[in-house]
């Protein structure tokens, strides 16, 4: 079984900086990390590959210095690593990045296997918007399962993976066909710390360095900024409200009698939600 696993270099969330001008964020001088989501998308596909074989290739996009966020995947385990680097891939926003990246693992899969997974992390610290996993899915016409907490098991001679997925209100269990696409939930493992053979061997393994001609992209116009419809027009922290919170005392009352005079509390501040409960029919 081949997995490929998308990883991301991220700032530090503590240590951000936005540029004034392009609202980018700044990376120069930030401290830098795995983004912490897709270490559990690496677990799970470490712990397939030690239950089914296999091998894991881990893949990100980035400037040079994300070969060190590559370099630590080795040293958990990982078989081997691919870096995506390019100027041509400044500015990608997440349409931009998951056609950068669809690109690249269709390149590893002619080089070193076809890829059964495509692990990512349900989410990054810095962008938040879990949607470069569904891009890659929808640009590789793979079978998409998000927000995955557990994998019973994989069925390789029927091309079938059984998946536990969290939704609003549950669970959901799902049997697909593979190849699919899995965004991993954080806590869904337990990171395991790489031993001291794959520590060593990834001090002396090469982090495969791809150019965007390297990896068959073609057509450069949708990369990076000219590829990335989305424009941040401004970055500011949400204003304090100067209205503090009313309190309602509790003792000796009863919770309907709470409960009403919370309702009665909403409902005088805001008197178009009551208007448009009494359209709808309520009470």
């Amino acid at each position: 079984m081949h997995i490929v696993v998308c990883i991301k270099q991220v700032p530090d969330s503590a240590q951000i900086r936005v540029h004034p001008v392009t609202n980018t964020i700044m990376r120069q001088g930030v401290p830098t990390i795995i983004n912490p989501y897709d270490l559990f998308a690496l677990e799970e596909a470490l712990r397939l590959r030690d239950t089914y074989g296999g091998e894991v290739t881990v893949l990100t996009m980035g400037p040079p210095m994300a070969e060190d966020a590559l370099r630590k995947t080795l040293g958990y385990g990982a078989d081997r690593a691919v870096l995506l680097t390019d100027r041509y891939f400044a500015g990608s926003d997440t349409l931009a990045t998951s056609f950068a990246l669809s690109q690249a693992i269709a390149k590893v899969g002619e080089t070193f296997g076809t890829p059964d997974i495509v692990f990512t992390g349900k989410q990054t610290i810095d962008g938040d918007t879990a949607q470069v996993g569904p891009g890659i899915a929808k640009r590789l016409d793979l079978m998409q399962l998000t927000y995955v907490a557990k994998i019973p098991f994989v069925d390789l001679a029927a091309h079938e993976i059984k998946v536990e997925r969290r939704c609003e209100g549950g669970t959901q269990m799902l049997k697909s066909r593979l190849p699919c696409l899995i965004t991993m939930l954080e806590g869904t493992n337990e990171i395991r710390r790489g031993s001291l053979e794959d520590v060593l061997s990834a001090a002396r393994s090469q982090v495969l360095k791809w150019s965007a001609a390297d990896a068959g992209i073609d057509d450069l116009t949708r990369c990076g900024l000219r590829g990335s419809p989305t424009v941040v027009k401004r970055v500011f922290a949400p204003t304090a409200r100067a209205e503090k919170a009313a309190l309602i005392d509790t003792p000796e009352r009863s919770l309907r009698d709470l409960a009403d005079e919370l309702i009665a509390a909403i409902l005088a501040r805001q008197p178009a939600l009551e208007q448009e409960l009494a359209f709808n029919g309520g009470e």
